[in-house]
């Protein structure tokens, strides 16, 4: 029979109380210190200090100390409740502090606090001291009235009604059941146990070392290891074990740890002797294994489960079943899709995504609070990208001599955000705010909702995307039909690896066997050069081809006045004999110089009246003629702080022919095939800055590379193309375009010259404030795209978009594109090659990744665990896309990447868009050994 505590008036109550609630407990008076007591080791002095009961005179010394209630003990310190009995001193470790909470003051269910981290240590002698502390008495855990507390001398066998209580109890804060409690089974039950009162262990007893014996059969005194004090919990107890993990050991036992900056707790220590018998154990049920992050400066790192990290594949798999289920209306408030989901788009009066996309679709009013977020505020354009063949074809719209009604002030272009006001007599750009007089010939009256009456007759102010016939005033020269010019080098390199066969075969298959892939009146014209350039006469009157050799490349010279651009219809038999023919005339070519630049003058001259494009390939460095440059390449600045100056080009004569092109409105495309070093960054500036393209075959097999090169001369030729080309971006009130970023010529800041653009060419444009913007507004962006199509025809394309302004950075997360992002990213640090090194570059990348999540976490996820990784839902896949970046050929460290092939990555991911460039950092692997029968091969 144990004794229970002595209730309020100090008398031994006989039975337990009723209520679980903590019981008051009236503070004990001072009294004055006996000689007896003053010797004891462990007597304090003081008004609440008094020593144990076996010290006080008139007390038998073998006197038990009455208990007290206390906490709950913590999951991992044994079964709850448990303690073995002691009587005399409880141990006080330095450092821990004391219970000194009042029985009085109430307590939360499950309330503990973090208290100090780490493994309890062992209690030695030397840190025992003594006192009596008050405690609190929590409440018991859900479905337990009350913590039953089993003695050493008769504790419950398993399968009893308080272990079959306390187990699920134990298991659902974090205790492994398959624990070992063997140290616990000391005695057998007795058999009393209905009658007894349950007992509960004594916290604020002293413990004297000195009066332990353990030869004494009678005495029962164990330390006992020292507790936390509770406190009250700033959160649940289900969410303080939240970050638990489950994890196996290979032993089969699971090794239970507490979660970080939750307190740690030693097992009640083992009674020295022998021991009884133990009870057989019966087999429990398996648990699913748990671990938790443990602490202390040695504790290993923690593991991030693979099967929560985000998958690109599983992300995109779930978006494109989402679009392939509904089209996207372009003007609905949800997410746009993916770039790399294919999906059918509808324009409501917002540009198609393929065409124009915002990093974020929901711009923070102030710079300050964008700056917070630290996400760039830009655009990604790609005004001539192919729709997909179920959707409608954009709209063509013919405002003859007069032009299309634009701003006067800021020359915005009509679009469906414009407000009509007065009755349909002036209308309000939404650009600049102007209110304009409307042009007679477009006067509509308004209906009772302010719209027009013909509204629905008007793509301009229906779709957010139209084309406009563009007057004469628009043109710099009559357009005419798309002309091709195709220089091929004929020189030794180019025999031998067989890319002059490959490339004439091609030719020959694009031009006459490939429908519409030379639009109605265009031209065709052919130079072949090695160190000579040779001219063609194709005239359709001759039985063959002519051909001119032109041998003073330094002041270099179209011979022919008519014949050299022909209509491939026309003169077809004398150009397929020509092809057939310029593997088997350059056979036995010996010269190994080729002279780049004297072609590219010569092409100029042949196409500058009426523009066109030109198509070079080539395959050596072209050290022979105008445009000779030397041979630069030095592995030793590889992966140093001068590898950017071979980024830049040797000298300005191709950067002048270049923008000679552009003004002459003649894109040119660069086929190259080198077996050495070509310093494509001066070559390449041919192609970068007209808007063309410039395609790379190292080391040319025909066999290998062949298939490659068929397939994207197919393309280039075939693709929509538009040339002559002048584009402006133009933004609401409050916002301004600070940086472009593609492969353009511009002279001024604000107009961006191309002399040809296709459907692959995208360009980036970094977006500053002026002002503050109203949030009660949406903030507007167009693009407008002044360009001769293909067969001719002058025309303005615009894109138009509208999206909302917010005060709060969690709308700036929730409707942030991280597709856009990367793109708009990597071409700006791409832009950066030439200015700093790639080192810093690439620490810049990093340092941008880390400071937009830490943003988020700080701003829009601070409730949540420290300890636990936070990614917003819009930015999970970022980390992986910031790696690849780093990864890419022309961002990654190390020596063994040639600076041709650098260079080459570098322009091209200046202008690919935003669909390209997920696949080219991140490409899918696809398992190509067991194909279904339902897949072509080509």
């Amino acid at each position: 029979m144990y004794a229970q505590p002595p209730p309020p008036n100090a008398q031994q109550s006989q039975q337990r109380p009723a209520s679980n609630s903590p019981q008051p407990q009236q503070p004990l008076a001072p009294r004055l210190a006996t000689s007896t007591q003053q010797n004891f080791p462990g007597w304090r002095h003081g008004s609440n200090a008094r020593p144990p009961p076996h010290m006080v005179p008139g007390v038998p010394p073998n006197a038990r100390p009455p208990f007290v209630p206390v906490q709950r003990p913590p999951p991992n310190a044994g079964a709850p409740g448990f303690r073995p009995p002691a009587s005399g001193a409880r141990p006080i470790i330095p450092g821990q502090g004391q219970m000194s909470a009042p029985l009085s003051q109430p307590m939360q269910n499950n309330a503990y606090s973090p208290g100090v981290t780490g493994t309890r240590p062992k209690v030695t002698s030397a840190q025992v001291t003594s006192g009596y502390n008050q405690t609190t008495i929590p409440p018991p855990l859900p479905g337990i009235s009350q913590y039953p507390v089993p003695s050493i001398a008769a504790r419950p066998q398993q399968g009893s009604d308080v272990d079959d209580t306390l187990v699920p109890q134990m298991a659902n804060i974090g205790i492994n059941q398959s624990q070992d409690t063997s140290q616990f089974d000391q005695n057998p039950k007795p058999a009393n146990k209905q009658n007894r009162p349950k007992r509960v262990h004594h916290l604020g007893s002293d413990l004297n070392p000195s009066a332990y014996n353990p030869s004494s059969p009678n005495q029962n005194i164990y330390p006992q290891p020292p507790i936390n004090e509770i406190q009250p919990a700033q959160q649940p107890m289900q969410q303080m074990y939240s970050s638990m993990v489950s994890q196996s050991s290979q032993s089969g036992q699971h090794n239970v740890q507490p979660v970080l900056n939750q307190p740690q707790y030693m097992q009640a220590p083992p009674i020295p002797g022998p021991q009884p018998p133990q009870p057989p154990q019966p087999a429990q049920p398996p648990q699913p294994p748990t671990m938790a992050r443990p602490t202390g400066p040695n504790a290993p790192r923690s593991r991030i489960d693979p099967n929560q990290i985000p998958s690109p594949v599983t992300v995109q798999e779930q978006d494109q079943e989402l679009f392939d289920e509904k089209p996207y209306m372009t003007c609905s408030k949800s997410n746009i899709p993916l770039a790399s989901t294919d999906f059918k788009a509808i324009d409501e009066g917002n540009s198609n995504p393929r065409f124009m996309r915002l990093t974020l679709y929901s711009i923070p009013n102030t710079e300050d609070l964008l700056q917070t977020s630290h996400l760039p505020l830009g655009v990604i354009l790609q005004p001539m990208a192919k729709l997909r063949n179920d959707e409608a074809p954009i709209e063509l719209v013919d405002f003859q001599e007069n032009g299309p009604v634009r701003c006067r002030r800021c020359k915005a272009y009509i679009n469906p955000f414009a407000i009509f006001v007065e009755g349909g007599q002036k209308f309000i750009c939404n650009m600049c705010l102007f209110s304009n007089e409307v042009p007679p010939e477009y006067f509509c009256h308004l209906d009772m909702n302010g719209r027009r009456a013909d509204i629905d007759q008007r793509p301009e102010l229906k779709y957010g995307t139209v084309e406009f016939t563009a007057p004469e005033e628009y043109w710099a020269r009559p357009p005419t039909p798309l002309s091709h010019v195709f220089a091929i080098d004929v020189s030794w390199n180019a025999i031998k690896s067989g890319m002059l066969a490959k490339c004439v075969e091609t030719i020959r298959d694009i031009l006459f066997n490939s429908p519409n892939s030379i639009p109605p009146g265009g031209k065709v014209g052919i130079i072949t050069f090695d160190k000579d350039v040779h001219f063609y006469n194709l005239q359709s009157q001759l039985e063959q081809a002519q051909m001119l050799v032109v041998s003073d490349i330094n002041d270099v010279f179209v011979p022919l006045n008519s014949g050299f651009l022909v209509d491939p219809i026309e003169s077809r038999a004398v150009i397929e004999g020509l092809l057939e023919s310029l593997s088997i005339m350059f056979a036995e070519n010996k010269a190994i110089e080729s002279v780049l630049g004297a072609v590219a003058e010569a092409a100029h001259m042949a196409l500058s009246a009426t523009g066109g494009k030109l198509i070079i390939f080539q395959t050596s460095l072209p050290t022979f003629g105008p445009g000779a440059i030397k041979h630069r390449e030095d592995s030793k600045l590889y992966n140093t702080d001068k590898e950017r100056s071979l980024f830049c080009p040797q000298d300005s004569y191709y950067k002048n022919l270049a923008i000679n092109c552009v003004d002459a409105g003649i894109c040119v495309d660069l086929f190259l095939f080198p077996n050495t070093y070509l310093d494509i960054a001066t070559i390449g500036l041919l192609s970068c800055l007209t808007g063309g393209e410039t395609y790379y075959y190292p080391n040319f097999d025909v066999q290998r590379d062949g298939g490659k090169f068929a397939y994207e001369l197919h393309q280039n030729i075939t693709r929509e193309f538009g040339y002559n080309s002048l584009m402006r971006i133009r933004c609401s009130n409050g916002l301004r375009v600070e940086e472009h970023f593609g492969n353009f010529n511009m002279r001024n800041t604000t107009d961006i010259e191309l002399a040809g653009i296709d459907s692959d060419k995208a360009f980036g444009a970094l977006l500053k404030y002026d002002g503050k913007l109203d949030e009660k507004t949406d903030a507007y962006i167009q693009c407008a795209l002044l360009y001769t199509t293909a067969t001719g025809q002058r025309r303005v394309r615009t894109h138009n978009l509208s999206v909302s302004v917010t005060t709060l950075l969690g709308n700036v997360f929730r409707h942030a594109e991280m597709d856009t992002t990367v793109n708009l990213l990597v071409k700006q640090a791409v832009s950066n090659t030439i200015t700093k090194p790639l080192r810093d570059i690439r620490d810049q990348i990093t340092d941008r990744c880390v400071k937009i999540l830490l943003s988020y976490r700080r701003h829009c996820a601070s409730s949540s665990s420290p300890g636990q990784l936070i990614l917003p839902e819009a930015f999970k896949l970022f980390p992986l896309y910031a790696l690849t970046m780093l990864k890419s050929k022309a961002l990654r460290g190390g020596a063994n990447l040639t600076s041709d092939a650098r260079v080459h990555c570098m322009r091209l991911i200046k202008s690919i868009g935003v669909a390209e460039s997920i696949v080219f950092l991140y490409p899918r692997l696809i398992p190509v050994h067991n194909l279904s029968d339902q897949v072509r091969y080509f």
